[in-house]
């Protein structure tokens, strides 16, 4: 009989690096392979914000499946208008209009777009190592993709790349040919990499004074994450376009464009569109996610537990700890590889990242400390190097 990893390659192609483990169940914050009870510190690329089979999340999926399963932006619906309702609500301030689409690269792509059809200009500026999606827009400011799987003949704008915390640099490559610069506060993909506040000023000031609009890339670093509600809360800043998907309906694919009134004013029928975007079940269920999220206190959760983590770091191999809330990077004296690949056979999941010596975490935000314990207790018990 075959494997699933078996079973996958016949018709699926083969395109991810895959671990060894086959989940067939979920619950809470563990993985079900076979006997064993995994861990799950990873939380699928930072999606699984309530982790898995959570109560509010089923009850509210069943309910929304039996009323109406789909139907498409060519009506209003209620649900459609209370999810925005709750988003804007839970944004930070002066971000007031959604648009609903699938996915962060979707949302990025659109973004760009609308920051190049707003501005009437064709330069871009992005941040070394960060990462935007596999579209067109969102791959060509994306750091190392064009060298690695692009594949476009051409990007759709230029793109200057920006050194991660030089002042100077920002001075030099936002300009009045800028249309807008993009940017993660905590680079996901590079290892919860988080920018300093003085950077991230001076690019907010920059694009300010040269016209430029300021795209802030939340699809790791929303929905609580950080401690926040969003991560541009932590920095003070206000972004013309925010970006979130990833954990924003807990699992169902959904992601959301959200801008300013100022924004909005410029945006007309035709401008965007999405056939599934703003879907029924995705739009109950974001809702549902941000109604847990405050009623739970989550985002305290996040911000007692991420500072237990670094009460207790450096441990074992780990160094030193960079991110921010429950987007952590563990700096390792030893290949990020080998640390995750020991943790996951002491049955916990942990990711890995462009930094080789970086492991991931992004845990569920409902993850408690017994959690992280188990975590720190094993990393002691791993080689330092």
């Amino acid at each position: 009989m075959m494997n699933a990893r078996e079973h996958e390659a016949q018709h699926l192609l083969k395109v991810y690096g895959q671990l060894p483990i086959e989940p067939t169940h979920a619950k809470g914050v563990y993985l079900t392979y076979e006997s064993r009870q995994i861990l799950d510190l990873y939380g699928g690329h930072a999606v699984a914000a309530l982790g898995y089979g959570h109560p509010d999340m089923l009850k509210t999926l069943n309910e929304q499946a039996q009323t109406l399963f789909f139907q498409s932006n060519a009506v209003a619906m209620e649900v459609r208008a209370e999810a925005a309702d709750a988003l804007a609500d839970f944004a930070p301030a002066g971000l007031n209009h959604v648009f609903f689409a699938n996915s962060g690269a979707e949302v990025n792509e659109n973004a760009l777009r609308l920051a190049c059809k707003l501005t009437g200009r064709s330069r871009v500026a992005a941040i070394k190592h960060g990462f935007h999606g596999r579209t067109a827009a969102a791959g060509a400011v994306s750091w190392g993709a064009r060298d690695k799987w692009y594949g476009f003949p051409n990007t759709p704008f230029e793109v200057d790349f920006i050194d991660r915390n030089v002042l100077a640099d920002v001075t030099d490559k936002v300009s009045y040919e800028t249309a807008a610069v993009i940017l993660e506060l905590v680079q996901g993909l590079a290892g919860g990499f988080d920018l300093n506040s003085a950077f991230i000023h001076a690019i907010a000031d920059a694009c300010a004074d040269k016209g430029a609009l300021l795209i802030v890339d939340e699809v790791q670093t929303g929905m609580g994450r950080c401690g926040q509600a969003f991560a541009t809360d932590l920095y003070n800043i206000k972004p013309d376009i925010l970006t979130v998907a990833k954990s924003i309906a807990g699992g169902f694919p959904c992601a959301a464009l959200i801008v300013t009134d100022a924004i909005a004013s410029e945006i007309g029928p035709g401008d965007l569109g999405s056939t599934f975007g703003g879907g029924p079940l995705a739009c109950a269920l974001v809702k549902t996610v941000i109604d847990v999220i405050e009623r739970d206190q989550l985002m305290r959760n996040v911000r007692v537990l991420s500072g237990y983590i670094e009460e207790n770091c450096p441990v074992g191999p780990v160094d030193r700890l960079q991110g921010k809330g429950f987007l952590l990077g563990l700096k390792c004296r030893r290949p990020a590889i080998e640390v995750r690949n020991e943790l996951l056979d002491r049955n916990i999941l942990v990711g890995t990242s462009t930094d080789p010596h970086v492991i991931r975490l992004l845990p569920p935000l409902i993850t408690e400390e017994k959690h992280f314990t188990r975590l720190i207790e094993s990393l002691a018990e791993l080689p330092e190097i």
